[in-house]
């Protein structure tokens, strides 16, 4: 039995038969309304050919990284930096017919498999940065360094791309106030303490990966925080387009741009994941908080005690 506070996700395929009954399978060629804001059940090479071209305004994607791993009873097997490679440039072949052309994609990994992504991504993109971010708690190591950072690839299709700097701010305690004429600078008083907003750089300290008393939570292994697609979502999209991830997982992707008023379309081979997506995607029906972001800024991390007001 799971304790009262505990809001993990973890229903059964058998138990959450009506979940699995809303998503799809593609078999044949379709038009975009067959497959619009669907969990798609399938082998995402196998999918995306039969997919519309042009109709992806943000790639998200999260692939295996290159290390052994157990989804859910599929094993992903670590192979040589070479057939790495291979792998991501095969899947990045295989999307690239489905974005449009002013497209923004992202692609997460870890410090082992971000070179092979980034020698791939650099053959058909425009390369803008690198995002490292810090997961906050990591496995222990006596013979290394924890591992707490992941990057995630900032690309684009063109040098035309949606960036919504607005959109991202960070909002940070001030220190060390500053003031003019005895007023703040850039930063204002409030009663649970000094704020400044500020924008955002490629180091991103302020996410939490879920845990069992977020209700985002899931039982899957290498699930990503719905803070942290929020930001990806808000900068390079608008309300409206498209966010497309072929490697769906949970549904975390889905649900963030479900919850910030985008179309999405998610690829995902594992039924009980999509499932626990489905799950998640009702629910974004009924609750549209992502944690850490409110009030129109992305708060830092261990602050929730000063979000009063719901973001809707």
């Amino acid at each position: 039995m799971k304790a009262d506070r505990n809001k993990t996700i973890d229903i059964s395929i058998e138990k959450g038969k009506q979940y699995l009954d809303k998503c799809i399978s593609v078999v044949e060629k379709k038009d975009l309304t067959a497959v619009l804001d669907k969990t798609i059940i399938g082998d995402t090479l196998q999918v995306m050919p039969l997919l519309p071209h042009n109709f992806v305004d943000l790639l998200i994607v999260d692939p295996p990284y290159n290390l052994d791993k157990n989804f859910n009873g599929a094993k992903f097997k670590k192979t040589s930096d070479e057939q790495y490679y291979e792998y991501t440039d095969t899947w990045v072949k295989t999307v690239l017919p489905l974005l449009k052309e002013n497209a923004t994609i992202y692609v997460c990994c870890d410090w082992q498999s971000s070179p092979a992504i980034g020698m791939v991504l650099k053959k058909y993109f425009h390369i803008q940065n690198r995002i490292t971010w810090q997961r906050e708690k990591g496995r222990g190591a006596l013979s290394n360094w924890k591992n707490g950072m992941e990057d995630i690839w900032f690309a684009t299709n063109s040098k035309s791309y949606t960036f919504n700097v607005e959109d991202v701010k960070i909002r940070r305690k001030v220190i060390a106030p500053y003031k003019v004429d005895g007023k703040p600078k850039d930063w204002e008083e409030t009663e649970d303490g000094n704020f400044r907003n500020t924008y955002p750089s490629n180091f991103w300290d302020d996410v939490s990966i879920p845990y069992w008393s977020m209700p985002e939570n899931t039982a899957h292994p290498t699930q990503k925080p719905e803070k942290l697609l929020a930001k990806l979502i808000l900068a390079s999209s608008n309300p409206g387009d498209i966010v497309f991830d072929p490697f769906l997982g949970s549904g975390s992707t889905s649900v963030t741009a479900k919850k910030l008023n985008r179309h999405y379309v998610g690829i995902e081979q594992n039924e009980q994941y999509c499932v626990w997506a489905e799950k998640r995607l009702e629910m974004a029906d009924i609750d549209k908080d992502i944690q850490g972001y409110t009030n129109g800024v992305f708060w830092e991390r261990n602050t929730n005690a000063l979000q009063k007001k719901k973001n809707r």
